[in-house]
């Protein structure tokens, strides 16, 4: 996620006057000034437009209209408030095509802002547009769904829209754009598949995308698309709608709407799902964003001394706590998954969001589609809420149906992100064994020594690589200094294979397949085009990488032993074996999870020299992966040389 700076700007809470001296700081501010109905924002019809705000601070609210996205006001109108604060106005008429932005009094001091509910917005998200959302639609748009019987039958493939595209060799049209993703039959170098042939071809059963909301200008100036620009986008503006730079003219409001939808259709018709990456930790700037121009005070966690809260390092953390911002978060990721049919939400820096408000969310997901999937970074940070009320790891009994990605298993494959030369069980650290165990065993609590902070198996995300920090292979260069690059792509495999057969959910991130490198660039949030493209050509010249893991994928499709779905049948039907050092073996017994094979046998083996084993008296082996490492497999004796993945049956 990108660092934003904190701008030292002084906050004006309003006149006490207007919430009779209750600060929006006490606790009964809340009980006292909360807003439960659901006509927040703009409901349109070509007969008229009713506007409705939550501002109980100010003494005086406006509705502005403009005719473009720029220039002056064409109207104001004065808005009604009731006792609760909420400020109301309806206008005849049909305003389709107009802006919007409310102005609020707060002591002597009128703000203007976008409103918070906006689902559309011009050019660079400073006006709400007043649009008919049906007229977004595409002419195909269903509600059809690939299967997805439990969460850790996901295979989770995460992408940026416009690394997907950008490079010279992409053979997509769209380049950097919504529309590059439903391109079908594009082609890249020596005729390889690329685009959205590729992503179907490996396999994968979701698209996890990196935020495609509104997000800063500061990050993208979407009047300045022709001038080289990148982010990821961890910096939110206007949170219910569609971030413009990535379609194909964002000055049309509901052009970048149609394209979004268009996308995701795209991919439901090729059996992908799709998870939005949503940031609601934080905002772009604590000063200047909506929340605060309305509400000062109130959407955002202060400290003792009266400055912002900084868990998330981007300069602000979001108070999910307070009523109508828990509110706020729960409506916007529903409106998601009903307005765009979005599949799955994976919440940045979860760890800083409230458990009450992650339980909502899973409880309203549940009640629109329970194959909905929520994961997170439940990440433990320092924030103005005590611990025990934070949706982070070991809190995780406390959010069933909610997922959190797994560090440590991630450090332990191929060494700790933060100290860069530091090899994992791949690159040859002895004394992790145990920690690939609680990885295998699905982070449950499996056994003495073996468990982590998952109740049940769909609770625990398995990588080892994803936007943040190093690429895997990266991280291989850094950390075994004297290898050779065919070793390094040994244990690059071993440990995409590693997460693949654990239990869990498996995640990779997109260019993992071919060796991605960003030239050792560990924090690509706002490097270049150049650093942050899938390459191509490296794709192409990696063929036999992407077959690698597309066997990987089939194999863990083929066998719902490596997809058990409780942690029971985990501690029933899993079995470690003796290994030794730098290896980890282990059995799936008895039709696991109910597998046609009886018996799986799988290694992890890191040693470079051969090594033998012996295998537990099942039946008869037969080996089904990595025949390229077993040297030879007779009766319960089975010899490796090198480093990777073995996986044997016995039917």
């Amino acid at each position: 996620m990108s660092v934003q700076r904190e701008m030292k700007e002084p906050i004006y809470y309003g006149d006490p006057a207007a919430t009779r001296g209750i600060s929006v700081f006490a606790q009964e501010f809340d009980q006292l000034f909360s807003y439960d109905g659901d006509d927040l924002g703009l409901t349109y019809s070509p007969g008229s437009s009713a506007f409705c705000l939550w501002a109980p601070t100010a003494q005086e609210a406006e509705l502005v209209l403009y005719n473009s996205w720029q220039g002056a006001a064409e109207c104001k109108y004065s808005m009604v408030r009731d006792v609760r604060g909420t400020w109301r106005i309806t206008v005849d008429g049909d305003l389709d095509g107009k802006f919007y932005t409310y102005r609020v009094r707060l002591g002597e001091q009128w703000n203007e802002a976008v409103d918070p509910y906006a689902r559309a917005v011009g050019v660079n998200g400073d006006r709400g547009a007043i649009l008919d959302l049906r007229k977004t639609d595409p002419e195909r748009w269903t509600e059809d769904k690939p299967p997805l019987d439990d969460p850790v039958d996901a295979i989770i493939y995460e992408l940026h829209l416009r690394d997907l595209s950008i490079h010279p060799a992409s053979g997509m049209t769209h380049k950097g754009q919504y529309l590059a993703l439903a391109e079908e039959g594009t082609r890249g170098p020596e005729g390889i598949l690329t685009g959205l042939d590729h992503i179907a071809n490996l396999g994968v059963t979701h698209v996890q995308l990196l935020p495609v909301y509104d997000y800063s200008t500061e990050s993208v100036d979407e009047t300045r698309l022709d001038e080289p620009h990148y982010n990821w986008g961890y910096d939110p503006k206007n949170y219910n709608v569609p971030e413009g730079s990535y379609a194909t003219d964002p000055y049309v409001p509901g052009l970048r709407i149609r394209e979004l939808k268009t996308m995701i259709q795209a991919l439901h018709d090729r059996g992908l799902r799709v998870i939005m990456d949503v940031v609601y930790n934080h905002v772009y700037d604590g000063y200047r964003v909506n929340f605060t121009k309305l509400v000062p005070g109130y959407y955002l966690r202060y400290k003792q001394d009266g400055s912002l809260s900084d868990g998330s390092g981007c300069g602000n953390d979001v108070a999910s706590e307070r009523l109508m911002m828990s509110s706020f978060i729960v409506e916007s990721v529903v409106y998601w998954a009903k307005e765009y049919h979005i599949d799955g939400f994976r919440f940045d820096l979860m760890g800083l969001i409230d458990l009450n408000t992650m339980d909502e969310i899973r409880r309203r997901l549940d009640g629109i589609d329970p194959s909905i999937m929520t994961i997170g970074e439940g990440w433990m940070m320092g924030t103005e809420l005590p611990m025990e009320r934070l949706a982070h790891q070991k809190n995780a009994a406390l959010l069933p149906g909610i997922g959190h990605f797994n560090d440590d298993f991630r450090d332990a494959i191929k060494g700790n992100i933060f100290l860069h030369d530091q090899p994992g069980f791949i690159s040859g650290m002895m004394g992790l064994e145990l920690a690939i165990k609680a990885g295998v065993a699905g982070g449950i609590a499996y056994a003495p020594g073996i468990g982590q902070f998952a109740v049940e198996p769909q609770q625990t995300v398995n990588y080892v690589e994803c936007h943040d920090n190093h690429t895997l292979w990266d991280k291989i260069l850094l950390s075994t200094q004297g290898q050779t690059d065919k070793q390094r792509q040994s244990m690059h495999r071993l440990a995409s294979a590693i997460v693949f057969m654990s239990q869990g959910i498996p995640f990779v991130h997109a260019g993992q397949e071919f060796m991605r490198t960003k030239n050792g660039v560990e924090n690509s949030y706002k490097s270049s085009v150049k650093i942050n493209q899938l390459d191509w050509e490296l794709c192409a010249a990696h063929q036999d990488d992407v077959v690698y893991l597309k066997q990987l994928i089939a194999l863990r499709k083929a066998h719902p032993a490596f997809r058990m779905r409780t942690a029971d049948d985990i501690r029933n039907h899993l079995v470690f074996e003796k290994a030794p050092v730098s290896s980890v073996a282990y059995t799936l017994r008895g039709h696991a999870g109910g597998d046609a094979a009886k018996h799986i046998y799988v290694l992890f083996n890191a040693n470079v020299e051969q090594t033998a084993l012996v295998l537990p008296q099942l039946g008869a082996w037969k080996t089904v992966f990595g025949a390229d490492l077993a040297q030879n497999l007779t009766g319960n004796k089975l010899t490796v040389s090198g480093i990777g993945m073995v996986v044997l049956t016995v039917n």
